[in-house]
């Protein structure tokens, strides 16, 4: 038998799990030793959390009596720093199964009675909003024991984040990081990319299309919601990649108040066919604005950037377009100029390559900002692969990153330049002349004549 046909010894092997429980408890005793040995992962998660940086420890399948019932929580982690202590109960779900309200209160109760910190749930559930739980629950549970919710593709994320970018110092827990990232990573583990839009996906389009869609269906609040957690999804994704924290782009008040957001993007939805969302990343000129028209099967990419304060029109067009070297042709950019209202003069990148003047209406108006975009056909399968709407909206922010946002950088004015100084000439005393010159001022009536 050829070596080609031998597996590879694995720390955390995917082999043998036989089914929804068994997946469920390797993964969390995977994640949950991890986190006990990898000091920079543990405090990575758990920091936001409110636990203080200390030993960690972690157990599985915790036995605890509520009432007239036993209940077995998933796992429980205590950080201990000298005399103070924190702990939480963990709740974990593999695969396509969703937290159960029951056993999420069960748990709330648990964590009261003994005066335990938190709850922190695990599934493949995405919130629409970070910081929000992706189950109801009475808030009165919530009172004096937090709740948490972590994603697998979060988890997956920030693990690859602290491995390949912020790093791990001792080489042993890199390795062990290395085997849970390679363990989360395969089908077998339970721990799903989004690969799913819901049940609504596919009616709500058609309504859409149709116009017969409206703000009372329950299906619409459900697509437009999960339109919300693919934007969380896709910024997870382009910041495992990028090594940096990507976050959704939401208002102050959007992030304060979810169930406005919420309504806005029903309303934009029902009124005009759109999910909008944004994604915000560091250090990039603005956060990238994305729009599916369900109307006209198009997903849009675009950003905004400030023109340059100086310099002809032409010469501000030319500075983007330089920019924009690498990008295709089909990109789209539109030029505003100051105080202006309603659309701008708009023209394919190929086109303004040719004659950046298609941008300039008026060359007297002082042109102020641009917006790039990139427009693709929008999938309509509700899952993954050829033809989802998944993938055509992850495909699409992630060539219009590579393309065009990474290029781009915001204009700054250069420095003013010190004046060289000015070199004097001596003149010999003979070649002087006191002679009156046409170029000397006019004679000084009261001064006194030569004899």
């Amino acid at each position: 038998m050829s070596e080609a046909s031998w597996h590879e010894a694995r720390l955390i092997p995917t082999s043998g799990i036989s089914g929804a429980d068994e997946q469920e408890r390797r993964a969390t005793s995977a994640l949950l030793a991890v986190m006990g040995v990898v000091r920079e992962f543990s405090r990575a998660l758990l920091s936001p959390l409110g636990a203080p940086a200390g030993t960690v420890e972690t157990f599985i399948e915790v036995p605890f009596d509520l009432g007239d019932k036993r209940v077995y929580p998933d796992g429980l982690i205590r950080v201990s720093r000298g005399s103070r202590s924190w702990t939480a109960l963990v709740e974990v779900k593999t695969g396509k199964n969703d937290l159960a309200t029951e056993q999420v209160e069960n748990y709330l109760d648990v964590a009261r009675e003994r005066g335990f910190d938190a709850l922190v749930t695990i599934s493949n559930e995405i919130p629409p909003v970070a910081g929000q739980h992706p189950t109801k629950v009475d808030k009165r549970k919530v009172r004096k024991v937090a709740l948490h919710h972590w994603s697998w593709t979060y988890l997956l994320s920030t693990a690859v984040m602290q491995k390949e970018h912020r790093g791990v110092s001792d080489p042993e827990q890199a390795w062990i990081l290395g085997e849970l990232i390679r363990y989360l990573e395969h089908p077998r583990s339970g721990a799903l990319e989004l690969d799913d839009t819901g049940a609504q996906w596919v009616p709500v389009r058609e309504a859409v299309t149709a116009g017969t869609l409206r703000a009372s269906d329950r299906a619409a609040v459900e697509v437009a919601s999960r339109f919300d957690a693919l934007m969380r999804y896709a910024s997870l994704r382009l910041g495992r990649q990028l090594g940096t924290e990507v976050l959704p782009a939401l208002s102050r008040k959007e992030q304060a108040d979810p169930a406005a957001r919420a309504q806005a993007q029903l309303s934009g939805l029902v009124a005009d066919g759109l999910l909008r969302g944004g994604i915000r990343i560091p250090h990039a000129v603005a956060p990238i604005l994305v729009v599916a028209d369900l109307r006209a099967s198009r997903i849009t990419a675009s950003i905004d950037i400030d023109a340059p304060r100086e310099g002809r029109a032409t010469t501000r067009v030319n500075w983007l377009v330089r920019q924009l070297r690498g990008a295709p042709d089909a990109v789209r950019v539109e030029a505003f100029v100051a105080n202006q209202r309603g659309a701008g003069a708009t023209e394919l990148l190929g086109k303004v390559r040719e004659d950046p003047s298609r941008l300039i209406l008026d060359p007297k108006k002082d042109l102020r900002s641009f917006q790039v975009a990139l427009s693709a056909p929008m999938g309509s399968k509700r899952g993954r692969g050829r033809g989802g709407f998944i993938d055509s909206v992850l495909d699409l922010v992630d060539a219009f990153y590579g393309d065009v946002v990474q290029h781009l950088k915001a204009w700054s004015a250069a420095p003013p330049r010190m004046r060289d100084p000015v070199q004097v000439v001596e003149v010999p005393p003979s070649l002087v002349s006191t002679s009156h010159s046409s170029q000397d001022g006019p004679e000084d009536p009261g001064a006194p004549t030569q004899p």
